[in-house]
């Protein structure tokens, strides 16, 4: 079968599952790879538990299926060369049968907090879809793609990347019809192989709606991003922070204290139009989010959302999922952002922390992945951030900082190999009245901690 037919059996039967596990009456199961995993090896099971069909790229049938008595079943297993590309391409003709706008969003640090942002603004007018926690990869997308219904006007999907051409593939699927990169910093070295590799990848973003005639959304602060688009497109709406006059969505961060309020406004040089200001208080932790609340501006303004409930949704906003959260317990407010940590996300949380106007401060800081042959060098930056920041206490958790020289921290350092010996800690000194920053990789198991706290 082409794809074309594909998806025909796929109207008759639409719900394709890539779970033994989970496998609805008429569902089709599509057979995926993984590196302890062969889908394969389930595709029989899988219509004995109710799939109507089974896409497979290896066929593999036990020798005495004729004396189970289910010979027929055979005709059930629909042979590709390639499952992973045809769950992407299928994915691709169904996101083709919707004619809206689908926003794409990569970068390496915020798309999930802008993605969510966008999602909220947009929401207020539109019903949106909009990719799940963090199904951003080449199975996610394509899972993501096939929610898209008729009741939808709008969509915004995240990709993320960690090797060369990644993006270029999910693009490839999603084909949106606008889009924006959030940030380019020193992430996922190990695969990307150095910083020049990840802007060539997250660009791809940038090549595919330049060559498609699409508008981009881009912060026109951004050194790197400038660069990667180097003037080259007429479609082109900016966003930013300073008074350069390109900008069409202006904010200024107002405080923090610790929550991010900000001010913004629109503006338009060419005729000397300034809107007035209008000031924001968020629930969220970091001047750092400032670029990707004026982002979802900008998409909202742009998609004719009333300024007032622009601001709605912003003010409204409540973050999750480890993000730049900020919890208060019994014993300490706590800004959680476990979930992810690079030397670009590392020192943008650092920073902001160091600027917050509270104390007393504890920082509880984990190592950082996928930093290849620069690994070493990197967490020496962190800590050295760490002893101009002058924070009241510090604790440094992975084998990476003993690598480290944290003499210039002195006694308000501890180092710790991993997240049960910071449990242990706790239990023993029991930190009370602090503000607490936990800032590591998902990895570490940082998250963890806010209960014990």
């Amino acid at each position: 079968m082409d794809i074309k037919e594909l998806y025909k059996l796929y109207q008759q039967h639409p719900c394709i599952t890539t779970d033994s596990r989970n496998c609805p009456e008429g569902s089709i199961f599509l057979a995926l790879k993984g590196a302890s995993f062969n889908g394969n090896d389930y595709a029989i099971a899988a219509l004995e538990k109710g799939c109507s069909y089974a896409i497979v790229d290896e066929k593999r049938i036990p020798d005495n299926i004729e004396h189970l008595g289910k010979p027929d079943i055979l005709e059930k297993l629909v042979l590709v060369d390639d499952c992973l590309q045809t769950y992407k391409d299928l994915a691709r003709e169904h996101r083709r049968q919707f004619d809206l706008p689908v926003i794409g969003i990569t970068g390496t640090n915020g798309k999930t907090t802008t993605k969510e942002l966008i999602r909220a603004v947009l929401s207020e007018c539109y019903n949106v879809m909009a990719t799940e926690g963090n199904f951003n990869n080449d199975v996610g997308v394509p899972k993501t793609l096939f929610r898209l219904n008729e009741e939808h006007d709008i969509a915004v999907v995240e990709m993320g990347a960690s090797h060369p051409g990644d993006i270029k593939t999910l693009v490839e699927t999603v084909e949106p019809s606008c889009g924006l990169i959030t940030n380019v910093g020193r992430a996922h070295l190990l695969g990307f192989g150095s910083f020049e590799g990840v802007c060539k990848t997250k660009g791809e973003l940038y090549d595919y709606l330049i060559s498609h005639d699409c508008p981009l959304f881009i912060n026109r602060d951004n050194e790197h991003l400038m660069k990667m688009v180097n003037g080259h497109h007429p479609d082109i709406y900016y966003y930013g922070q300073s008074d350069n006059p390109d900008i069409l969505i202006r904010g200024e961060v107002v405080s923090c204290a610790p929550f991010l309020k900000f001010r913004w406004r629109e503006q338009d040089m060419d005729t000397d139009y300034q809107s007035e200001w209008m000031e924001v208080q968020t629930h969220l932790i970091g001047a750092y989010n400032l670029d990707n609340i004026l982002a979802a501006i900008t998409l909202g303004y742009v998609n004719n959302i009333p300024f007032e409930q622009i601001n709605h949704a912003i003010a409204n906003y409540i973050p999750q999922n480890n993000r730049s959260q900020m919890t208060v317990t019994e014993h300490n407010h706590l800004i959680v952002d476990a979930y992810n940590a690079n030397p670009t996300s590392m020192k943008a949380a650092l920073d902001n922390f160091k600027l917050m106007e509270v104390s007393p401060k504890m920082a509880i800081i984990g190592k950082m992945g996928e930093l290849g042959d620069v690994e070493q060098e990197e967490h020496q930056k962190v800590v050295d951030m760490l002893a101009a920041a002058h924070f009241d206490k510090v604790w440094l958790v992975g084998d990476e900082y003993k690598k480290a020289n944290c003499q210039m921290l002195k006694a308000n350092c501890q180092l710790f190999h991993d997240v049960e010996e910071v449990k242990a800690a706790i239990a023993q000194e029991q930190p009370q009245g602090y503000y607490i920053l936990i800032k590591g990789s998902n990895s570490n198991k940082l998250f963890e901690l806010p209960a014990l706290l």
